[in-house]
């Protein structure tokens, strides 16, 4: 798939179109038409003839995070945005100072939950081009969840008001590799195995290349898990209170590919009601 034919699967977003103003807050309140907002860019001198062009910012989806917050549509086009600044060697870096770790020193709303791989070829929020209290990371070897997972990803959805998880794999994964030619590992390593043998088995009747087929079909077959984990991720994205995506992350370019499977058939995004007791109980 080619770099500008990924930044336009944001059109199969079907009900959670975003419209065809890039540059729009959305309205928390209602559903009617979205209010323009003032694009707000922060860095260093470096990146100045970048973040100051009016052009780059909406090619580049440069676009305030408080925005990309209250909206998983937006915080989507963000995370495609910063991906081909990273890959066109024209990153920003938001937020990576010291001012900014101080300024989330209290609080953070990070606007996407990142659910990835260990793998020490994949760091998140340089290849999205993301700063400090933007992303809520969840890491195993081949994404592979158990509660714990489950656990932080509900808490970041809960406690944190985070709308948007993103389900990435990345290519040349060694734990989806294992999981294709080696049934026989040591230790606790046959967790991992046992989470993404449905995949590779799948995988094994596909055309193509078996490893990239594996770990695509590991990928969607994780957002599916999420979709229909109860109690609290199933309820929400089924009432269009979170979205939740796959992506996969090509080693060889930079590009992160955000599968078209998942973001067809979406449920319409609604600003969720008051929180539950629970909710609250655990926001404070």
């Amino acid at each position: 798939m080619s770099l500008s034919r990924s930044f336009l699967l944001c059109a199969l977003l079907s009900l959670w179109s975003l419209g065809a103003g890039a540059q729009t807050r959305p309205n928390p309140q209602a559903t009617g038409p979205a209010t323009k907002v003032k694009v707000k860019i922060k860095d260093k001198a470096k990146a100045a003839s970048y973040a100051d062009s009016v052009k780059f910012a909406r090619e580049h989806y440069v676009i305030d995070r408080d925005s990309a917050y209250i909206d998983p549509r937006v915080g989507l086009r963000k995370l495609m945005g910063g991906n081909r600044r990273f890959v066109e060697n024209k990153s920003i870096r938001p937020r990576q100072d010291r001012a900014a770790l101080l300024n989330v020193e209290k609080k953070q709303k990070p606007f996407a939950v990142i659910v990835g791989c260990s793998d020490s070829r994949v760091p998140n929020e340089i290849l999205f081009d993301q700063g400090v209290g933007d992303l809520f990371i969840v890491r195993t070897a081949g994404q592979v969840m158990a509660e714990a997972s489950y656990g932080s990803i509900e808490f970041a959805t809960v406690a944190l008001g985070t709308k948007l998880i993103v389900v990435m794999g990345h290519q040349s994964c060694g734990a989806v590799d294992a999981a294709v030619n080696r049934p026989e590992v040591p230790g606790h390593i046959i967790a991992l195995i046992n989470g993404i043998k449905h995949a590779a088995a799948v995988s094994k009747d596909q055309p193509g290349d078996r490893l990239d087929n594996a770990i695509r079909e590991n990928v969607l077959e994780q957002v599916a898990e999420l979709r229909d984990l109860d109690p609290v991720l199933s309820k929400k994205f089924k009432n269009g209170e979170i979205m939740i995506v796959g992506a996969v992350y090509r080693l060889h370019d930079g590009h992160v590919e955000f599968l078209p499977e998942t973001l067809k058939n979406l449920p319409a995004f609604r600003v969720a009601g008051a929180t539950s007791a629970a909710e609250q109980s655990i926001k404070h």
